[in-house]
């Protein structure tokens, strides 16, 4: 699956046949044309350069290529494929510019620009647009997003909490691995919420963020049940279930979740933890955070934090807010998206309840409901090499101006103004395209921490 040689779509296999007579060079960039917001977190290329530009093609991949791609019924560039592995050793001689990942952009800015270095590679350029732009737009959509819920939780954070520390790292947790087409969506998209939260249950993401960029320990969990742990023991025992979660992981500085609304999210929390539980949930020297996980958001929120407030107390913080005491606190994890975010976080506020009091985990929302239409991503060649000239190339459809495309070979300066290079120039002063890979080589890297510290509100 990791095959670059059938890691793009049929009909570019055809395309080498297409450009005109003479054409030694293409130069194609990516860039989001449009979105609901203005601006964008660029992540992903450095993932994708590992895991698939640094392993070279093989003559085992040449020969399955053909045979596949005869039989699909297309044309096969058997000597061109041949050409990359005699004379480059199998690697695609192409150099890849981009912007550092992590940096907020705005919509309709170069993140990354694509040419081949070797002549005899004209059509390597477009060859590559499926896998690399795929590569891009997903990481980059989950990142921007998180981001974007970042921002509303801190806005909340800042108008109702009087507590010192970190909290909002840890205010959306990922819990999207169940709801992601793929393994390595999981892993593209955890990674990418990783730049701007510290919670996750997505394990892949995890693990992508510590090959790829070299993190050693991006995210973090705690113990939480699920609904089988809980209804295993019978709605009779469902106090015992309980107790036995604080059992086992309750303790000094410790937090631990507990789905309470297999039967009755109202009983539970009133009458279980608020009576019942309700010494061993104060006494137990860490945190319980309770997690309803049915109906509506908001009103469900509201009415657990009224009767938590009710069982426990609340102290009014220094700006007026009211906090649950530190044992206990709430996660909503079921329904959860921007908006929801939004509305329960402004509907807290106006109950007088703090941003303290609640975390949220988002699933599908998260890592799923995105495409490439969430910000109009799209490769476009824009600069041609014939005959030893440079010429500008673009689309400018009369049905659509949004689709109107960036001539000549593009340049970002520091303010984000994207110019493109005269003709008879091979490079500008100030250009923040750096180069990132090179004929085979992963010319610069960047750390975890370096993208992160990039994104940072």
């Amino acid at each position: 699956m990791r095959k670059l040689i059938l890691n793009t779509d049929s009909y570019k296999t055809s395309h080498w046949l297409q450009y005109p007579p003479g054409t030694t060079h293409v130069s194609a960039y990516i860039e989001s044309r449009s979105g609901k917001t203005q601006q964008l977190v660029f992540f992903g290329l450095q993932a994708f350069i590992k895991a698939y530009l640094l392993t070279p093609i093989t003559a085992a991949d040449i020969e399955e290529a053909e045979a596949i791609l005869s039989a699909h019924g297309l044309p096969f560039n058997r000597a061109g494929w041949q050409h990359i592995l005699d004379v480059h050793g199998g690697y695609l001689p192409l150099k890849i510019t981009a912007l550092r990942e992590g940096m907020v952009v705005p919509l309709r800015t170069p993140l990354v620009q694509v040419q081949n270095t070797d002549p005899a590679a004209y059509w390597l350029t477009s060859y590559i647009e499926t896998a690399l732009l795929r590569a891009i737009w997903y990481p980059t959509t989950v990142a921007t997003n998180s981001r974007e819920v970042k921002k509303i939780i801190a806005a909340a954070l800042e108008k109702s909490s009087a507590a010192s520390g970190d909290q909002l790292s840890f205010k959306l947790h990922d819990f999207g691995a169940r709801g992601a087409t793929t393994q390595e969506a999981a892993a593209l998209g955890g990674m990418a919420h990783l730049i701007n939260f510290a919670g996750t249950d997505t394990l892949a993401g995890l693990m992508a963020a510590r090959e790829f960029y070299g993190a050693d320990m991006p995210g973090f969990s705690i113990p939480a049940a699920e609904h089988s742990t809980m209804t295993a023991w019978g709605p009779d025992r469902e106090a015992e279930a309980y107790a036995n979660m604080i059992a086992q992981f309750g303790g000094e500085g410790r937090l631990f979740a507990v789905v309470s609304d297999s039967y009755d999210i109202y009983h539970a929390v009133t009458t279980i933890w608020g009576e019942e539980l309700k010494e061993k949930v104060q006494n137990n020297g860490g945190t319980l955070v309770v997690r309803p996980d049915s109906g509506d958001p908001k009103s469900v929120v509201l009415d657990v934090l009224a009767r938590l407030e009710k069982a426990f107390g609340a102290q009014i913080n220094a700006k007026g807010y009211k906090v649950l005491p530190d044992y206990i606190r709430l996660i909503q994890g079921d329904g959860v998206t921007p908006k929801s975010i939004r509305s329960i976080l402004e509907a807290m506020l106006e109950q007088g309840f703090a941003a303290d009091n609640i975390a949220f985990g988002m699933g599908g929302a998260l890592l799923q409901d995105v495409d490439r239409g969430t910000y109009n991503f799209a490769m476009k060649a824009s600069a041609v090499k014939i005959k030893g000239r440079w010429q500008d190339v673009f689309k400018d459809p009369i049905t659509d101006q949004g689709k109107r495309s960036k001539r000549g070979r593009q340049v970002v300066m520091e303010d984000f103004k994207t110019v493109s290079i005269p003709a008879e120039q091979d490079t500008l002063a100030g250009d923040m395209l750096e180069t990132v890979y090179l004929d085979g080589r992963l010319v610069r890297e960047l750390s975890f921490e370096e993208v992160r510290e990039n994104a940072r509100l």
